[in-house]
């Protein structure tokens, strides 16, 4: 029987962004790819984020966390499912504040409301070998990549920043005129993006708001990115057409995000949403090793 089995676990929504906590605190068990691609086919557990929580590796960190994308891959980063794990740590609690570790680093979160959070997303990297690409681009704003005819293209030019993983923004008229179901996949195999790549598209509003929709890299559309929105935050700034508190529309809410200069680091605030509690079924499981 898997070690799973039995175990509780809560699905959550981080601005639409589905999302499964499973604490395994005080447990020696790693989650294998096949066993999150086997809560993610079983109903009740499905998510575009697994966020497994560890026992801390650093001191002073309340836990270490390690990310699966829906396909059972790993992810650097979800800020969406940080704030998910806020919330469940912290609820009912008197601390106001948690930090948390992954592969990428620590993230500082703080609760603005019971069902409000704000994560510190640290800085994005932004030279090309950092994101990484297969080549040398010296200007990361933009980088020569193109969607369609090269006299008529349907999207071109897209900044590229690492936010824990790597993204790619294309900056477009209208992202409902964009099929992202079909061009998400193939940009995100791109050889251009040895890690495959998140692939977002944005439309500008004014200097304090967009609207995006999301690739994600390893989970496909979804309706909420928080990694990928504070990507757009900060390709949008470089290019001078938001300044650096930018609110950010996606498909399942808005989140707020503030590139801050004393620091250089990317605070993501938004909602959380606990959808309901379950335990694994052991059926689930069968055949995933």
């Amino acid at each position: 029987m898997s070690p799973l089995a039995q175990r509780p676990f809560l699905k959550m929504n981080g601005a639409g962004n589905e999302i499964v906590v499973l604490d395994l605190r005080g447990a020696s068990h790693v989650v294998t790819p096949e066993e999150a691609r086997a809560i993610a086919a079983a109903p009740g557990s499905h998510f575009d984020q697994l966020m497994v929580l560890h026992d801390p590796k650093t001191p002073g960190t309340n836990a270490f966390m390690r990310i699966y994308n829906n396909d059972g891959s790993f992810s650097g980063a979800c800020g969406n499912g940080t704030r998910c794990v806020a919330w469940a740590l912290l609820d009912g609690t008197d601390f106001d504040g948690c930090v948390l570790e992954t592969e990428a680093g620590i993230l500082e979160c703080r609760r603005e409301s019971a069902f409000g959070f704000t994560v510190d997303m640290g800085p994005p990297r932004l030279r090309w070998d950092e994101i990484p690409l297969s080549r040398e681009f010296p200007d990361t704003r933009g980088i020569e990549l193109t969607v369609g005819p090269t006299d008529a293209p349907v999207m071109h030019t897209p900044a590229v920043v690492n936010m824990g993983n790597p993204h790619a923004v294309f900056f477009v008229e209208d992202v409902a005129a964009i099929d992202l179901a079909t061009i998400g996949p193939k940009l995100e195999h791109d050889p251009l993006f040895p890690e495959r790549a998140n692939i977002s598209i944005a439309q500008v509003v004014d200097r304090e708001s967009m609207i995006l929709r999301v690739w994600e890299r390893g989970a496909g559309l979804t309706l909420a990115c928080g990694s990928a929105a504070c990507a757009a935050a900060v390709a949008a700034a470089r290019r001078n057409l938001t300044g650096r508190t930018v609110r950010i529309s996606l498909p399942g809410g808005d989140l707020l995000i503030q590139w801050r200069a004393s620091d250089d680091h990317v605070l993501m605030t938004g909602p959380v949403e606990l959808e309901h509690e379950g335990v694994f079924a052991p059926d689930i499981f069968e055949g995933a090793a």
